[in-house]
């Protein structure tokens, strides 16, 4: 899995949407990430095929809404996304949410089915805390291959990443930006400033340095390379210190079907 991916999340103007995912593969993405409920498989399925890019080079992820998570509408919703998205098979799929629909037991074993008939190649969960991890590592036959969660420097996320570490699974960062937030942080700009980057690099690269996959959205072929170009800055251990420093707390997405723990 590419450690920097292109996120769709509220990308649902399908030429807008096509159009992004087709300059960000060719612009030297290989990670392109999106879910049902976004409304944009269609569009991304569309860039996809558009991108002068191979289909096996691309690594696809989408996710099963909380509505769809009963056995059978985890099947049903998935073979509608693999239409919707035009390929045979998507290279990771998540549990959206531990919320609505979801059993473990029933939801995770049609995970397991899709994986045995290679419709997905990569089971994945979104929004878990660690108990729900582990769960879920004890019902699954597949591995959990990554959790997607909020993180950037004002959720780092310590937990999470040291739980990630210590069960070997791949944390991926949503809102890596803080939904712009970072451009008004002091010490990510100071940083920018001193290598003359964004602080949206810095951040992503930050990301990079924690050893997290981020997906941050951008739909305008300046900020899709501006991101790409994270991947090319190294940040020193004095950087990242003074980023970890940050005495900011600040969870963008806090909706109320959210984990209790996060209450």
């Amino acid at each position: 899995m590419p450690m920097l991916g292109l996120g769709t999340w509220q990308n649902d103007d399908p030429e807008e949407c096509a159009t992004s995912v087709q300059t960000a593969l060719e612009a030297g993405y290989r990670h392109v990430d999106t879910a049902q409920a976004y409304g944009n498989e269609d569009a991304v399925g569309d860039g996809i095929a558009a991108a002068d890019v191979a289909r096996e080079d691309v690594f696809l992820a989408t996710k099963v809404w909380t509505s769809n998570l009963a056995y059978d509408d985890v099947l049903d919703s998935v073979a509608d996304s693999l239409d919707d998205l035009g390929v045979d098979a998507v290279d990771l799929l998540y549990v959206h949410w531990p919320s609505g629909e979801y059993d473990a037991e029933e939801t995770l074993a049609a995970f397991d089915e899709l994986y045995e008939q290679g419709a997905i190649r990569n089971v994945g969960v979104s929004n878990f805390e660690p108990h729900h991890v582990e769960e879920a590592m004890e019902v699954l036959d597949a591995p959990v291959f990554a959790n997607q969660v909020e993180m950037h420097p004002f959720l780092p996320q310590e937990e999470l990443r040291a739980h990630a570490a210590e069960h070997d699974y791949e944390l991926v960062a949503y809102s890596p930006l803080a939904r712009g937030e970072v451009f008004e942080s002091d010490v990510l700009t100071g940083i920018a400033d001193d290598h003359g980057v964004s602080a949206a690099q810095v951040s992503l690269a930050w990301l990079r340095e924690k050893g997290v996959t981020a997906i941050p959205k951008a739909t305008g072929r300046d900020h899709i390379v501006d991101n790409l170009s994270s991947t090319t800055l190294d940040l020193s251990d004095e950087e990242v210190a003074r980023i970890d420093d940050v005495e900011r707390t600040d969870r963008r997405i806090d909706p109320d079907f959210g984990p209790d723990a996060w209450d």
